[in-house]
């Protein structure tokens, strides 16, 4: 029985993660601050502490060893440093959640691979999982530190809205109000269901050809913006969604913090070779569409009224993105 340690483990990927972890006969364990929105299956051992606090983290879980310590909670190189700190030598594997957001932006080549170079100058966040991977390889490389890195895309699951606006597009697209997407709509994003993505997270764990090795993790779905909105329209009842499209500079103008996801991601069509990770882990594959996807999230969403949140500000900046677009057109 391999035993897994979860730094997280009610997030969108770790969540899924965790119950096919128990699916598998794992003996699983997740710590986290205990205030997560995804309940933690029956069968897990729970631990509540503060992974950014090292001598807490290191009481709280006493002197135990793990087969696979997989981190979903470190996202700039002085939490790895810490949890290195922490775990190394006592697990026969760091599994790190890193992004596929990481590779050069805008890509040269389609589909991207793992050999596609790591560079984004347009958002912070994968600057800094890029420099969390040096430190890692660097020290798989002088000291053996049994180190996997997996790179997911976009993972969504019945309570992840994965538009810009979230819950906020959706009540916009039932009161007739328009939708801003961003760009024409037209190019390619591959969006993965967490369950479909556990599955390559889960045979990479206790994976011994795993260790020193990167992986992409991201399905092979990859429908246009067109196509999302569309599909969470017709989920939400809305036949003729009035989908107004404005350029990824402007929408930054309007909104600053949104222009790092859009010139850093989600502005360039992005289609993944998922051949590295399949050798590994065949049984990995699609089988959820994102049609089937958005009625799981509507579903999910109108029997949660109080998931139902609209941010006013945002509301009011997309009214201002459309009157902007359709004055300019």
């Amino acid at each position: 029985m391999t035993s897994i340690l979860y730094l997280g483990g009610t997030g969108t990927i770790s969540a899924a993660s965790v119950r096919r972890s128990l699916e598998r006969g794992h003996d699983v364990t997740v710590l986290n601050r205990g205030t997560a929105r995804r309940p933690v299956p029956d069968g897990v051992r729970e631990v509540v502490a503060d992974v950014r606090d090292p001598a807490g983290l290191r009481e709280a879980l006493g002197g135990g060893e793990f087969d696979v310590v997989a981190d979903f909670l470190s996202f700039v190189p002085e939490h790895v440093e810490n949890m290195l700190g922490v775990f190394e030598g006592r697990t026969g594997q760091y599994l790190f959640v890193s992004s596929a957001s990481a590779y050069e932006k805008p890509p040269s080549h389609l589909p991207v691979t793992e050999r596609t170079p790591l560079v984004n100058p347009f958002w912070q966040y994968s600057r800094d999982k890029i420099a969390c991977e040096d430190l890692l390889f660097r020290a798989h490389a002088e000291r053996d530190l049994p180190v996997t890195v997996i790179r997911p895309s976009h993972t969504y699951d019945r309570q992840l809205l994965p538009t810009m606006g979230h819950w906020t597009d959706i009540a916009r697209m039932r009161a007739g109000k328009p939708v801003v997407v961003h760009g024409d709509g037209t190019t390619q994003w591959t969006i993965t269901h967490a369950d479909d993505v556990a599955v390559a997270v889960t045979g990479l764990l206790g994976n011994p050809a795993a260790i020193g090795e990167a992986f992409t993790i991201t399905g092979d779905h990859a429908p246009t913006w067109n196509s999302i909105y569309g599909w969470l329209a017709d989920a939400a009842g809305v036949a003729d969604p009035d989908l107004v499209h404005v350029t990824s500079d402007a929408i930054a103008a309007f909104r600053p913090e949104l222009g790092p996801t859009l010139l850093g991601d989600k502005a360039h069509s992005m289609v993944f070779d998922n051949a590295k990770v399949r050798a590994l882990v065949p049984e990995f594959e699609t089988t959820v569409t994102f049609d089937e996807g958005a009625r799981g999230i509507l579903a999910y969403y109108d029997g949660h009224p109080d998931a139902q949140v609209v941010d006013e500000d945002l509301d009011a900046a997309f009214d201002r993105m459309a009157a902007f677009a359709r004055s300019a057109g």
